[in-house]
């Protein structure tokens, strides 16, 4: 792949929807600009060709990439793009009220355009795809969910590193706590949250998302007014880390009690599912709605249990919605 010399690379604001992006040609990118927002897409590995012959040795060992589009993110943003642009119709008043908050030219300190529109997103997913014809988004999304996790409805924000994703954490947290004080009965919205983190560092990092903390996200960057700062400290918001939720010794015993016992069956000295769901989620109380948001999610995984009747049981448990 020939080298590409672009002297300065940032094209757009980051307070404003993208409106030009450099071309990729067949070799890779170019130094031309396109107008316009580009299209989202990945890139699919495509194997070389093999081939024998010292001269050619080299080739083998690179990859050829191909870049396809992301069909369905792509429609998604064009229904959200058109619902912006008629005012975000069909939204409770207070999505509105936050809405209109987070994009006020009068900011001090206003917030990444890709921030808001993740946000955007969630909340045309949840309060008005239906209503504005375009209930294929959430059935293909609840389609691949059932597909991956049965019982789960999961969606997620691929965010470039930089981007401010635990600014987004906020402004969900936020969306949905307000919401549910404005209408409990709504089962659309949550005031409780489970925040699931791959390793401690970030645990005590994300903090800044618990309202009574000195130096939280909600304040420092702006993401409600101070009257509606103290209504979300009514949110139950538990920041663990993953490895909390690997199952636990429940009783001791030694290690030859343990073998003469649990000879092909289950271990009685080893928490169950639903015990470890409780011991994380003890803050949270009897809340059913919980609200699972799983940063760095590519770090936080279980492969699919044996049984899975046990793990569906376990992850209707721990969230009604998740993020």
């Amino acid at each position: 792949m020939p080298d590409t010399v672009i002297e300065n690379p940032i094209l757009n604001r980051p307070f404003r929807e993208p409106s030009r992006h450099w071309r990729f040609g067949d070799t890779g990118i170019t130094n031309e600009v396109v107008e316009g927002r580009r299209p989202s897409s990945y890139f699919m590995p495509i194997p070389a060709s093999k081939v024998r012959g010292k001269q050619l040795q080299l080739e083998t060992q690179w990859t050829r990439d191909r870049i396809e589009e992301n069909v369905r993110i792509n429609r998604i943003r064009e229904r959200v793009t058109a619902w912006r642009s008629l005012g975000w119709p069909g939204v409770t008043p207070t999505s509105r009220r936050l809405l209109e908050y987070w994009t006020d030219e009068q900011r001090e300190r206003p917030l990444f355009f890709c921030q808001i529109e993740a946000l955007e997103t969630a909340i045309y997913l949840t309060e008005c795809a239906t209503k504005q014809g375009d209930a294929w988004s959430r059935n293909e999304l609840q389609q691949l969910a059932d597909e991956q996790n049965p019982g789960l409805y999961r969606t997620a924000f691929k965010m470039a590193t930089g981007s401010g994703k635990t600014v987004v954490m906020a402004m969900l947290i936020a969306w949905h706590t307000l919401n549910k004080q404005a209408n409990p009965r709504d089962a659309r919205f949550s005031d409780a949250f489970l925040v699931v983190t791959p390793g401690i560092t970030i645990r005590d990092r994300l903090r800044v998302l618990l309202p009574e903390s000195p130096d939280n996200y909600y304040q420092a960057r702006d993401i409600v007014s101070s009257a509606e700062l103290t209504r979300l400290g009514q949110a139950r918001i538990v920041i663990t880390n993953f490895h909390s939720l690997q199952l636990r010794e429940a009783q001791v015993a030694s290690k030859t009690t343990k073998e003469l016992l649990t000879r092909g069956k289950e271990s009685p000295f080893v928490e169950t599912h639903d015990q470890m769901v409780r011991r994380v989620s003890r803050i949270l109380g009897s809340k059913r709605q919980i609200v699972v948001l799983n940063d760095e999610a590519h770090h936080c995984y279980l492969h699919r249990s044996a049984s899975e009747d046990e793990a569906l049981r376990t992850r209707i448990t721990m969230s009604s919605a998740a993020f």
